[in-house]
């Protein structure tokens, strides 16, 4: 037997949607299983101690206590029971969806590696995000909302906690991100140091990274995409020369202007009229 607290909501076919989510103090003894869950479910233990059980070819046997936690994949038989003398209480949320599967990869947890371990500062905060999901129980929309935003705190939580167990971001990925926020922020005045405060990276070492991987330095990336983002508009809109400025990230006209005239070798107003040139020219070669 438990005393648990917990709501069951029904899944949306969505990236990830919760399941179910509660906290328990159970009685010595107390077992659920041998079953299947149909959904990926992280139980974290707060207190006392207990067995959990994981069928996978073999037989795994995890005697856990107060500070870890263990995960129960979709579609594997899993048992786990409190101890008689010190039964455990714990919290658990349940999610599924498309993308559930890679955010549990990505925290390095698996059947085969089910369990993890926080710091009593970590297993706090996961209790919180159980707390509050616990107080948004009706099925308002704006309480989804605030549901899903303490599961994904109680998923950075565990980030945060496995950050030892992962490994290392390659250089590869590191560049990778960096070209993603690039052409995600192009509107808005970032600097070369805003984006290495990002990827956490020394400014000189994430220099070197671009230049080994894609043969220009960050600045000359995040300025060719700018003119080529402002070309797009110049030739195709009929945007003011500052509203283009402003849209590619740039705080001044006059300094958006410069970096054209470097890259293009003529000024915006050149570049817009050769292009409509060129449009009304082709347009009387089509038409003849």
């Amino acid at each position: 037997m438990e005393d648990a607290q917990g709501i069951v909501l029904t899944a949306h076919s969505a990236g990830l949607s919760i399941t179910t989510f509660g906290k328990s103090h159970t009685y010595p003894g107390h077992y659920y299983g041998p079953a299947m869950r149909p959904y990926y479910l992280i139980h974290y233990i707060l207190s006392g101690k207990g067995v959990f059980q994981s069928y996978h070819g073999d037989s795994r046997t995890y005697r856990l206590h107060q500070g870890q936690g263990f995960l129960i994949e979709p579609g594997f038989v899993n048992r786990y029971e409190s101890d008689a003398s010190e039964p455990w209480s714990y919290i658990w949320v349940a999610f599924s969806g498309s993308e559930a599967r890679s955010i549990i990869e990505a925290l390095g947890l698996s059947q085969e590696e089910p369990i993890f371990s926080c710091t009593p500062e970590q297993g706090h905060a996961l209790e919180q995000c159980i707390d509050r999901m616990l107080e948004f129980q009706d099925v308002q929309l704006a309480n989804s909302f605030r549901r899903m935003a303490q599961l994904n705190e109680f998923l950075a939580i565990l980030a945060e906690a496995q950050k030892d167990t992962l490994p290392s971001a390659r250089a590869d990925d590191y560049v990778a991100s960096g070209l993603a926020y690039i052409r995600s922020h192009l509107s808005e005045p970032f600097t070369v140091q805003n984006l290495a405060d990002y990827l956490r990276l020394n400014r000189s070492y994430m220099t070197t990274l671009f230049k080994e991987k894609i043969g220009m330095s960050p600045h000359e990336y995040i300025q060719q995409c700018r003119i080529n983002k402002s070309g797009h508009l110049l030739e195709s809109s009929a945007l003011s020369i500052e509203t283009i400025a402003y849209s590619c990230g740039y705080a001044k006209t006059d300094s958006y202007t410069r970096a054209f005239q470097r890259q293009k070798g003529m000024s915006p107003s050149a570049y817009r009229r050769l292009c409509r040139e060129n449009k009304y020219s082709l347009y009387l070669v089509n038409n003849k």
